[in-house]
């Protein structure tokens, strides 16, 4: 039995891979399908992004898929980037230059608070990741899950761990960054983890459905 892992981001992989370990699928990734385009992402939350690319990748390929779409959602910025955590000021922008531009908008958002114009340091906001997946076989989503991670956006990147926006996402009890903490740790509690949690949960329970 298959399972496509919906995604060509390999850090992702390598973390589904650990949160998925022990289910009884072959794992495989878009790699596999290098003939296969990316959809356009047009869903205006998580939880649409991933029952969109799921249905799109199951419909490609045959397999049975699973796809997420995750991001960080700030509250002082109304919640942005959100759906566009990965696109945030192009998709060729680096994480380090997402990351002054949250923090050019954060101390702007501040400024129109009220907050002093002489203050230098973001305003501390607090944040979540937020993971959506859907689990497709051919033009039916079978399943989805959701998980979430609460902390705040810390004053200044930090941590050479994680990917993504986890150098500036600190999680309070920890008391540091997602990308200080070692990956089985950053699992425990990470919205990437939550979610996969309940499929591998779901993936087991077929298997024993199915004995």
């Amino acid at each position: 039995m298959r399972l496509l892992v919906a995604t060509t981001n390999h850090n992702k992989v390598r973390e589904v891979r650990g949160l998925l370990a022990g289910v009884p699928w072959e794992l495989v990734t878009l790699d596999a399908y290098p003939a296969v385009l990316a959809p356009e992402e047009t869903g205006r939350t998580f939880d649409e992004n991933a029952r969109q690319k799921a249905l799109y990748y199951a419909a490609a390929t045959g397999e049975l898929t699973v796809a997420e779409d995750s991001g960080l959602e700030i509250d002082a910025l109304g919640g942005a980037p959100g759906v566009e955590s990965a696109r945030f000021g192009g998709v060729e922008t680096s994480y380090p230059q997402k990351f002054a531009m949250l923090y050019d908008a954060l101390r702007a958002a501040g400024r129109d608070a009220a907050v002093s114009d002489t203050v230098s340091a973001p305003c501390d906001s607090a944040a979540r990741f937020v993971c959506a997946l859907a689990l497709a076989r051919g033009e039916r989503v079978v399943f989805e899950a959701r998980g979430t991670v609460e902390g705040r956006i810390a004053p200044e990147a930090k941590g050479e761990g994680g990917f993504g926006y986890d150098p500036i996402f600190f999680y309070p009890p920890y008391d540091s960054t997602l990308a200080e903490v070692s990956q089985a740790q950053k699992s425990v509690v990470s919205h990437r983890g939550a979610a996969f949690r309940q499929l591998r949960e779901f993936l087991r329970n077929v298997e024993r459905r199915a004995r």
